[in-house]
Parts: structure tokens; C-alpha cells; sequence
């Protein structure tokens, strides 16, 4: 593992009132190289280089998209999972909102994450070995599931986990149809190149309704007019066994969905073994390992 460079993380030192809301990146965001060999194709690792993130029309097959469409629906009503502390449920609803460490409570989940169509992309564009920061599965159902406000993750996993840098990337795989109207993802093309400070100070165990909605460590207006002023906002769909990747400084979100048919997907955010967390950089302790992995091993 490489050693800290201070000058890098105190470039992302945040939730402190007189920092610059905007502070450009300086390192690589394809860190091994547009030609690096693998999976995805140059013109795709230059749309990540560009962008902040790439699409895989097809990652799963259709049959596959049953078998863990069937596997989310299990998870969801095993009344074991939903008294877990690593489910969270929407505010209002009750429904489950989201289950953490989903790798670890689901052998079929953790035999795609290690799938090298899903870490070997990882390992692609991040240059190295790659470990599990996070994983879940995002429920989003129908007639009232919560949206996710603009932020970017790695501000979060800074401030609140110790990530050192944003050498991160989340995969997104969809198991249902990504519309415009029910929820999809919401990404600034190219806001990755621009880190957003925000402020205020983090409560002790600030997870606990963060994870349901999120108010500190959330970018100020006026940021985020700059950033869509600048970028624009791009909506991406596509069918279900679809997925994005993107990265950990994107500036992303989601709208809530009240539309009839459900949005969900498998998220798992994979870092650079040379990233590995340290201390936290803006809050009073580390949240739990189910949320920032802090168990190094390369998938």
C-alpha cells in the first residue's frame, strides 16, 4: 500500500466552514490508462476518463437477472434480514430502503461481485487490486420509493470513513428497467474532475439517518448550479442486467419514484488496495465496516 501524501488528502479536507466549495482534482481518473487491457474497450475507458462513468448495455444475461431479481425479493421479506442492523428502511414507508454487506449475507451476490466482468472492470480502470469498500442492494419500489439527493460519494467516504483519495468506482447493475420517470440515476458528465467541499460538523453516529436521508454532506446550491451550469445532467437508463460504472467524485442522485414499476439495483464500490481507509478525516469515529469496509483482502 502506497503511503499517504498529505498535500493530496488536505486537497479534500471538508465540513469545515472556510474551505473553497470547489477544489479541482489533479490526480488520474482512469488510473490504469485508456489502454490498459481488459474488458471494457478504449473508447469506453476514454468515456470514463471523460465523463465520470461508463455503461455495459448487457452485463447479465436474462436468465441471470431472474436469479437475482428472485435472490433481492428473498432478502427483502426474510423477516432475519429486515431485523438486521445493516437494513435501512424508508422513513415513511417501512419498506426496505436499502441492505448493506449484501455480499456477505448472500452467496449468489458475492459470486458476482467476484465475477471478472464485474471486479475485473474495477481492477481495469482503477490500475490495481481491488477490495469491497461497500456493497447493497437499492430497493426503490413503486408509488413512494425515496430518492437520494445530489452528492458525491467520495465526500462522504472521506469525511466520514477515511477514504484517502477518490480512487474508488461503484458498479451499478440493474435488475429492473431504468426509465427517466422512476428513478434512475442522475449523473454531471465530467463532475468528477471537481471536488465539492461541504460543511457543517458530523454528528456521532450520523449514519444511522443518513443512510435514510441524507442533510449533512450534501453540496450547496450554489455548487451544484455551477457543476450543471458547466456539465449538464445526463439520465441514464437502460434494461434491466444493465449497468453503470462510475466514479466515487461523480456528482449523482436520484429523484424518488411514483411511478407503478420499481427501480432496483446491485451496488458495490470497489477501492484500490493502494486507497485503503485510514482515520476518519471529519467526523468523531469511523462508521461500521458494513458500511466502509476496513478489511483489505483483493477480491
Amino acid at each position: 500500500m502506497t503511503t499517504l501524501d498529505t498535500q493530496t488528502t488536505d486537497r479534500y479536507r471538508t465540513r469545515v466552514a472556510d474551505r473553497p466549495a470547489l477544489v479541482e482534482r489533479v490526480e488520474p481518473t482512469v488510473h490504469g490508462g485508456v489502454d490498459a487491457p481488459g474488458l471494457l474497450g478504449r473508447d469506453e475507458l476514454a468515456a470514463h476518463d471523460r465523463d465520470g462513468f461508463v455503461t455495459v448495455p448487457e452485463l447479465l444475461t436474462a436468465s441471470e437477472v431472474a436469479t437475482y431479481s428472485a435472490e433481492l425479493d428473498r432478502l427483502a421479506t426474510d423477516p432475519t434480514v429486515r431485523a438486521d442492523e445493516r437494513t435501512v428502511v424508508e422513513k415513511s414507508s417501512q419498506q426496505v430502503r436499502s441492505i448493506f454487506e449484501v455480499h456477505r449475507i448472500s452467496e449468489a451476490v458475492a459470486a458476482l461481485v467476484a465475477d471478472e466482468r464485474v471486479a475485473g472492470r474495477a481492477r481495469q480502470i482503477l490500475g490495481s487490486d481491488v477490495y469491497v469498500h461497500q456493497s447493497r442492494i437499492n430497493y426503490k419500489p413503486g408509488f413512494g420509493g425515496g430518492g437520494f439527493y445530489w452528492h458525491s460519494d467520495f465526500e462522504t467516504w472521506h469525511a466520514e470513513d477515511g477514504m484517502p483519495a477518490p480512487r474508488a468506482v461503484s458498479t451499478s447493475i440493474a435488475l429492473t428497467e431504468n426509465f427517466t420517470h422512476n428513478g434512475c440515476l442522475m449523473i454531471m458528465p465530467g463532475s468528477h474532475r471537481t471536488f465539492v467541499s461541504c460543511v457543517g460538523e458530523t454528528p456521532a453516529e450520523h449514519y444511522r439517518e443518513s443512510l435514510r436521508e441524507q442533510e449533512i454532506g450534501t453540496p450547496d446550491p450554489d455548487s451544484l448550479t455551477t457543476l450543471a451550469d458547466r456539465h449538464g445532467i445526463a439520465m441514464l437508463t437502460g434494461p434491466a442486467g444493465s449497468a453503470t460504472l462510475f466514479d466515487s467524485n461523480c456528482m449523482h442522485g436520484s429523484g424518488s419514484n411514483i411511478t407503478p414499476y420499481s427501480r432496483s439495483n446491485i451496488f458495490v464500490v470497489f477501492n484500490s488496495v493502494e486507497n485503503a481507509l485510514v482515520e476518519p478525516f471529519a467526523a468523531p469515529a469511523p462508521r461500521p465496516s458494513y458500511i466502509a469496509a476496513r478489511e483489505f483482502t483483493p477480491v
